[in-house]
């Protein structure tokens, strides 16, 4: 007794569907295959090119977006799995041509140097203070998926901590 397979041959390829996302608060559709990661969708699909594709493994943080409100690794999401979600990348977090406080500290705290990684810090620096995660001895350790080849890390605590002091506390 067998069992009944279709027979098809393989071809390699996936089928090309469209998918709708709401990036920054905009509906877009693509047309991409189904394996098409977040940050391929967004920086070579949609001309987002704030986030960085660094180690393209979930190693560095440089592709962290968020996907409704929480941090993701864009390089490791589906852009599928993202439809019917709210997906904000670096360039949503300003408000038209006003900075967020967060792109300001990183400023004033020179909390960037060559700046490739900056837009996935400054995207996991803001999350962490929604989280409650900002007590001075909390920040390193949630910001850790986050690395910086130049080694601003305390530049970007210091950036962190004038915002969450601006804000009135340590997030919790």
């Amino acid at each position: 007794m067998g069992i009944d397979v279709e027979s098809r041959p393989l071809t390699g390829r996936s089928e090309v569907g469209a998918v709708v996302l709401t990036v920054n608060g905009q509906v877009r559709e693509l047309r991409i295959e189904p394996r098409v990661s977040l940050l391929d969708a967004l920086r070579e699909h949609l001309g987002l090119t704030g986030s960085k594709k660094g180690c393209d493994q979930g190693a560095c943080g440089a592709c962290t977006v968020w996907v409704d409100g929480r941090r993701v690794l864009a390089c490791l999401t589906l852009a599928i799995t993202c439809e019917g979600r709210e997906v904000t990348t670096i360039e949503g977090v300003a408000d038209g041509d006003r900075l967020h406080p967060m792109q300001e500290a990183f400023i004033a705290h020179d909390a960037f140097q060559c700046g490739f990684c900056t837009p996935g810090q400054i995207m996991s620096a803001v999350a962490l203070l929604g989280e409650g995660h900002a007590a001075d001895d909390e920040i390193a350790e949630w910001m850790s998926g986050n690395i910086c080849r130049c080694a601003a890390y305390p530049n970007i605590r210091a950036a962190i901590r004038e915002v969450r002091d601006a804000a009135g506390g340590a997030g919790r």
